[in-house]
């Protein structure tokens, strides 16, 4: 990517924001690059998997990326049998109705860095995260320091998987660096929450302390009429002193609970008032160096938080790393406010929930000092009364977590490539790793889509769970049968 840094573990250089992205020449005002699925059609040769597995996990094919997508790819979301890949050069449709052998419906060239993804029905929310000089998909990068240039969330109609079409775009400070998806309470409006960060007097669009979050409301049924609604402060106190805004949030949205993850601080919110959200606790750790994201359990009555130590592009899996760093901590939540715990400290002592450390978890499987791996994004298992978890960690590969016992989180499962590359660290592996429908699915920044089959009696339950959407920042319950 020309003129950019490798993303940082967060997915994005923690002090990019001087810097602009690559350029494109201009396309017309809301209007995008979009290729069909012969610019990106998948090798016919037979699928030989190059990954070492668990003997219960079967790599069962890839999808390689094609020369127009060929930037960092991002974060999964779902829809029917339908997988949207980001990328930072825009996003990819993948149909997955026959999950072993995917095929690219739809390409939009439509860059902006990050690529973060969340669908809704037929609208799909794209996080903009380097400064462009207008909204428009084909506008070219520019610096940080230009106030006219754009960053925000792009809303597209994907109402026609083939022929995707850009509605809409909402500028928010400091751009969006992820977002998730808040469905209103009247059915006719969605929240998008924005998280960003790395303010800096410097950049008249992303001022500090920024201790915020920005919301967008959408009209549902008017897309086009999209807009900022509110920036709730998270931290009025300033948080730990590493906090400058959230960089992801996961929303529970039936039981009106969120869990932000905000590089210094772990918080949970109320969103009972989705354009409103309320703070009811922090903690902080002293182990982690960068709250990344967050994954409640089916009850509610757990959170992973995972720390992407090292901005992604480091080596956080080795002999020397350790246990306890890079990792992700469990905290179990009760109603009683926060308490201290091995790893934590908490705030805000009340009835509302609170956070409780119980345990750390990293892979076992050490890896390599040219093999960046730390924790990055997962999703449950969709095994009811049951908690087990799939995980993306980068050239660490995908891990699959049994955390029945929060205190004694274990992986009874693995897929793990060789190094790209074995004399050099070079930025790659497993963005994304996500459960849906039966299969795993992997967003691999370099090599595209993987999808992984799982054959393991305890998990044989999640296969009578199907769902209609999944967006994993945007957690719905689940049951057998759903």
């Amino acid at each position: 990517m020309a003129s950019s840094p490798a993303p940082s573990l967060s997915g994005r250089p923690l002090h990019r924001r001087g810097l602009a992205g690559f350029a494109l020449a201009g396309v017309g005002a809301l209007t995008m690059g979009l290729l069909g699925p012969a610019a990106a059609s998948a090798d016919e040769t037979p699928f030989v998997s190059d990954a070492e597995t668990s003997d219960n996990l079967t790599h069962v094919t890839n999808v390689p990326k094609s020369d127009v997508m060929d930037d960092f790819n991002s974060d999964l979301a779902f829809t029917g049998d339908y997988a949207i890949g980001g990328n930072y050069n825009g996003f990819v449709i993948y149909d997955i109705s026959e999950p072993e052998s995917p095929a690219v419906v739809s390409e939009v060239l439509c860059p902006g860095g990050q690529g973060d993804v969340s669908v809704s029905g037929d609208l799909l929310y794209f996080s903009v995260d380097y400064p462009r000089a207008s909204d428009e998909c084909g506008a070219p990068s520019v610096p940080t320091t230009d106030p006219d240039g754009f960053e925000g969330i792009r809303v597209f109609d994907i109402s026609d998987k083939a022929d995707p079409q850009y509605v809409s775009a909402v500028r928010t400070d400091c751009g969006s660096h992820t977002n998730t998806l808040v469905p209103g309470k009247d059915g006719e409006h969605d929240y998008v929450y924005v998280s960003s960060y790395s303010p800096s007097e410097r950049f008249p669009n992303c001022q500090p302390p920024h201790d915020k979050i920005s919301v967008v409301e959408i009209p549902v049924d008017n897309p086009s009429e999209a807009a900022l609604v509110s920036e709730p402060v998270l931290f009025p106190d300033g948080g730990n002193r590493t906090t400058a805004g959230c960089h992801d949030i996961t929303a529970y949205p039936e039981i009106d609970l969120a869990a932000g993850a905000c590089m210094g601080d772990g918080i949970l919110m109320d969103i009972s008032d989705p354009a409103h959200p309320v703070v009811t606790d922090v903690v902080q750790d002293e182990n982690f160096a960068f709250w990344h994201s967050a994954t409640f359990t089916n009850d509610a009555g757990t959170v992973i938080f995972t720390d992407e130590l090292g901005g992604g592009g480091g080596a956080i899996c080795t002999e020397d790393s350790g246990a306890e760093r890079g990792a992700n901590a469990i905290y179990t939540i009760d109603g009683k406010g926060a308490k201290s715990g091995k790893g934590g400290k908490g705030a805000k002592a009340d009835e509302a929930p609170g956070l409780q450390f119980e345990s750390y978890y990293k892979i076992p499987r050490v890896q390599s000092e040219t093999e960046n791996c730390v924790a990055h994004n997962g999703s449950l298992i969709p095994t009811p009364g049951r908690d087990f978890f799939v995980q993306s960690w980068y050239q660490g590969g995908v891990s699959v977590i049994d955390f029945n016992d929060p205190k004694n989180p274990r992986e009874i499962g693995y897929f793990d490539r060789a190094p790209i590359d074995e004399d050099n660290l070079v930025l790659g592996g497993s963005w994304s790793a996500y459960y849906y429908n039966g299969y795993v699915y992997s967003s691999d920044i370099s090599r595209g889509l993987d999808v992984i089959k799982i054959d393991e009696p305890r998990l044989r339950s999640a296969e009578s769970v199907t769902y209609d959407e999944f967006n994993p920042q945007s957690q719905p319950s689940y049951r057998p049968g759903r």
